[in-house]
């Protein structure tokens, strides 16, 4: 598994192509369906400092939310279309 971290503009340039939404987001997740390779997980971390402020976590503790979150995405959970 890849981890990345980017900025706003940069996330915003890869919703926008891979999901159609012109908009930052705070991580995204890209299945690779290699065998040994689960995918690749890329972290906003100008989303991620916001976030750590609203949600009172440290920088570290939001990026490890992050990177969890994006792991579910590749193991198949999608909250936009999960129950």
């Amino acid at each position: 598994m890849n981890v990345s971290f980017v900025g706003d503009a940069e996330m915003q340039k890869l919703n926008k192509k891979y999901r159609g939404k012109d908009k930052t987001t705070d991580v995204l997740s890209f299945n690779i369906n290699e065998e040994l390779h689960l995918g690749d997980i890329v972290v906003n971390i100008d989303q991620a400092k916001r976030q750590a402020g609203e949600y009172k976590n440290t920088l570290e503790e939001e990026i490890a939310e992050l990177v969890a979150h994006g792991m579910l995405h590749l193991q198949g959970v999608h909250h936009e279309h999960d129950e």
